[in-house]
C-alpha cells in the first residue's frame, strides 16, 4: 500500500483513512505492507508510529519530501534548505523520485495487490504495477476538482490523476460524490470505480473525564461553534467566517472557534478583523488527539461548509463526541449520516437560521446529538475494509 501521511504525523484527514482502514484490514486478516514517504532526517529513526498494537501491518519508509497537501510553491520553498542528493528539485520530480523508489520495494516484497493513495502515491502504484505485474487499485479520497474549488486545475497533476485511474485496475472512491466527478472528468467508465465511505473508530476515541476548554467562555453563557480542517479554498472557512457575522448579529454571546492551519489562514484572520468580528474569532491551531476531542465536545455545534468536500471524517468525530453537525450538501459525509442539518456551502442565510435555531432551542440540538451519535457507530473502518477486501477479491479473480 502507497501513501505518504500516517498518525500521529498527519496534517489532515488522510492519514487519519490510512490508519483506520490499515488498522481495520489488519484486523480482517490481511497483511499489509505500508510504504510511507515522509520528509524525516536519518536521525529521526527513533520516531514512535503508536502502531506496533497492529498485528499484520508492517511499516517501511521511503526517504522523501512528500508530505500532504504540498503545493509546487511550497515545495520549492522547503527544497533549498535541504541538502541531500535524495530529493528532487521540484515536487513533480519529487513524485517520480517516489516511484522510483517503489520498484525497488516491489522488487523486494511478496504481496498480491497494490493499494495506492491519491495522486502522490499513483506514479509509484503503477510503477509497483509495472516491475511486478500485480493489480493495482488506486483510492481516490480527493481530486485536483475538489482541491481547487472548481476555479482551475494544475494540469500536471491532473495528468497524474488521469493516468493512475485509467491504468488502475480498479477505483475506489471515498463517496457518490467523488464517483461522480471522477466519470464527468477522467474519462473511466461507472463499472470501474467502487464507493467505499470512510469511517470512524467509535470505541478508539477515548474522551476520558470530561474537561471543557475554553471553560470560562462557557460559564459565562458563550456558545461556541466549531470549524475543524484545512484553511483553505477547499474547506470554505471563508463561508464561515460569513456565518460567524450573520451568527452574531442574532446571537452576540456566540465565538467561533476555527482549529486548523493552512494557505488561507492569513487571509481569514483579516477577514475577520475586517468585519470587527475579531474578538468572536478563535484562531486555536492545528489541533489533534485529546485537545481535538475536547473542543468536540465543548462546540454546540459543528461546521463543515466545504466548496467540495469528497468524504469529511471531522463531522463523524464531532458526532462521536456527541455534538449536532451542519455539513455542506457538496460532501460525501452527507450520504452516510442522516440526522445533521445540511445545506449548499453558498448559503449563508440559510446557514445562519440553522445554526441560531440549535443555539436558541438546547432539546433540538439534544436531539440531533443523540441521534447522530447513535447512527455513527455504524459508519465504521471495519464496513470500509470489508468492501475494499472484496474489491481485491474481484480484482484478483479476473486479473
Amino acid at each position: 500500500m502507497f501513501g505518504w501521511e500516517f498518525p500521529p504525523h498527519n496534517s489532515g484527514g488522510l492519514g487519519t483513512a490510512c490508519f483506520g482502514l490499515t488498522r481495520a484490514l489488519a484486523q480482517a486478516g490481511a497483511e499489509v505492507v505500508f510504504v510511507l514517504p515522509k520528509r524525516f532526517p536519518v536521525s529521526a529513526d527513533f520516531l514512535r508510529f503508536r502502531f506496533a498494537e497492529i498485528e499484520n501491518v508492517k511499516f517501511r519508509r521511503v526517504p522523501g519530501l512528500l508530505y500532504p497537501y504540498v503545493t509546487s510553491e511550497k515545495y520549492a520553498e522547503i527544497r533549498p534548505g535541504v541538502n541531500s542528493n535524495l530529493y528532487g528539485r521540484s515536487l513533480l520530480e519529487e513524485v517520480q523520485l517516489y516511484a522510483e523508489r517503489a520498484v525497488v520495494i516491489a522488487a523486494e516484497e511478496d504481496f498480491d495487490i497494490i493499494h495506492a493513495h491519491d495522486w502522490l502515491a499513483y506514479p509509484a502504484g503503477l510503477a509497483a504495477k509495472r516491475v511486478s505485474g500485480k493489480p493495482l487499485v488506486v483510492h481516490v479520497h480527493a481530486t485536483e476538482f475538489d482541491r481547487t474549488g472548481g476555479t482551475g486545475v494544475n494540469q500536471e497533476v491532473y495528468a497524474i490523476e488521469q493516468a493512475g485511474m485509467q491504468q488502475a485496475d480498479q477505483i475506489v472512491t471515498v463517496s457518490g460524490w467523488t464517483k461522480n466527478i471522477v466519470e464527468k472528468n477522467y474519462d473511466v467508465p461507472s463499472e470501474k470505480i467502487k464507493v467505499v465511505h470512510n469511517g470512524v473508530d467509535f470505541d478508539s476515541l477515548n474522551f476520558g473525564p470530561k474537561k471543557i476548554p475554553l471553560a470560562a467562555l462557557k460559564q459565562a453563557g458563550n456558545k461556541i461553534v466549531l470549524f475543524v480542517g484545512r484553511i483553505t479554498l477547499q474547506k470554505g472557512p471563508d463561508y464561515f467566517i460569513q456565518l460567524a457575522q450573520r451568527v452574531l448579529e442574532l446571537e452576540p454571546k456566540t465565538y467561533f472557534v476555527v482549529a486548523g492551519s493552512g494557505d488561507m489562514e492569513v487571509q481569514i484572520i483579516r477577514e475577520a478583523a475586517r468585519l470587527g468580528i475579531a474578538e468572536r474569532v478563535i484562531f486555536a491551531g492545528f489541533l489533534r488527539g485529546a485537545e481535538l476531542e475536547a473542543m468536540y465536545r465543548a462546540a454546540d455545534i459543528y461546521i463543515l461548509p466545504s466548496v467540495s468536500e469528497p468524504f469529511g471524517i471531522t463531522p463523524l468525530e464531532s458526532l462521536v463526541a456527541g455534538t449536532p453537525v451542519l455539513i455542506s450538501k457538496q460532501s460525501g459525509v452527507a450520504e452516510v449520516v442522516k440526522h445533521a442539518l445540511k445545506v449548499d456551502f453558498w448559503d449563508v442565510e440559510e446557514m445562519t437560521n440553522q445554526v441560531v435555531t440549535v443555539l436558541r432551542h438546547p432539546p433540538f440540538q439534544q436531539t440531533l446529538a443523540t441521534y447522530g451519535q447513535q447512527e455513527v457507530r455504524k459508519v465504521t473502518w471495519l464496513e470500509a475494509a470489508k468492501k475494499c477486501l472484496e474489491v481485491y477479491q474481484s480484482v484478483l479473480r479476473f486479473s
